[in-house]
C-alpha cells in the first residue's frame, strides 16, 4: 500500500525537485502540494494526505504556525508531519518540536533517508535527522526547553541512559537493538518506559528533557 503524501514550500524549483525524487520510490505517492501554510490547511483538509513535508519558513503563514494550526484539530484529522530545514535553522526546529511535528529533516537528505522518515513518521515515530539532532542538543545545553514534563521525573537507569544516548544519536529500534544485543520488542519498551519516567510523549522531546535534566 502506498502512502500519500503533501509537499509544502514557496519554492516551486524546491516543490518540483522534492516530487520528482518521490515519484522514483514506488511507496509513495504525491497527492497535493501547497505553497504556503495558510493554502496548506484547506487542502490537507481536502486531500487527506498520510504525510505532509512542510518546509520551515515560507510567506503567510509559516511551518510552525502551520503545525500549530493543524494541532488545533481533533487528533485522528492531523496527519504527522515532517519540517524540512536547512544547518543554520536549528532554533527554528525547536520551535517546531513544541509545536508538535513528528519529523526533522535537512533539505539535501537523500532519497533513502526522505522515504525512510517518512515511512517511519507514518508508522508512528518521531525522529530528527542524526547530523541535526547534534547541532539541536548543542544548541539546547545550558538552556531552559520548556517543554511538558513531569514535574519531578523519575530517575533513569544506567541501561536506560544508555538507550537515550542511542536515541539522541538517531538510532531505530532495530539499530539499538543489535548495538545492546536484546530484542526489538524489548527495546521497545524500555523506550517507551524512559518516556514515561522523563513525563513525555515522544522520542524527540525524551532526548530534549534529558539535555534539560543533565542526564545526556
Amino acid at each position: 500500500m502506498s502512502i500519500n503524501v503533501m509537499v509544502v514550500d514557496d519554492q516551486t524549483l524546491v516543490r518540483e525537485g522534492i516530487k520528482s525524487l518521490l515519484s522514483l520510490a514506488p511507496e509513495i505517492n504525491i497527492v497535493a502540494e501547497a505553497a504556503d501554510g495558510k493554502s496548506a490547511l484547506n487542502i490537507i483538509a481536502t486531500h487527506k494526505p498520510d504525510v505532509v513535508l512542510m518546509d520551515v519558513r515560507m510567506p503567510i503563514m509559516n511551518g510552525i504556525e502551520t503545525v500549530e494550526a493543524l494541532n488545533l484539530k481533533a487528533p485522528a484529522e492531523i496527519p504527522p508531519v515532517i519540517m524540512l530545514t536547512t544547518f543554520d535553522e536549528h532554533q527554528l526546529v525547536i520551535q517546531a518540536i513544541q509545536a508538535g511535528a513528528k519529523g526533522y529533516l535537512l533539505k539535501d537528505v537523500s532519497l533513502e533517508t526522505l522515504v525512510e522518515a517518512i515511512v517511519k513518521v507514518h508508522s508512528g515515530e518521531t525522529l530528527i535527522q542524526p547530523g541535526l539532532t547534534q547541532r539541536v542538543l548543542k544548541s539546547l545545553q545550558g538552556k531552559e526547553t520548556a517543554f511538558e514534563s513531569s514535574i519531578a521525573p523519575i530517575p533513569l537507569s544506567a541501561k536506560e541512559v544508555e538507550i537515550l544516548r542511542l536515541i539522541a544519536a538517531g538510532c531505530s529500534n532495530r539499530e539499538i537493538s543489535e548495538l545492546m544485543f536484546k530484542s526489538e520488542g524489548t527495546v521497545k519498551n524500555q523506550v517507551s518506559n524512559v518516556l514515561d519516567k522523563l513525563g513525555v510523549r515522544d522520542r524527540t522531546r525524551a532526548v530534549l528533557k534529558a539535555i534539560e535534566l543533565g542526564f545526556i
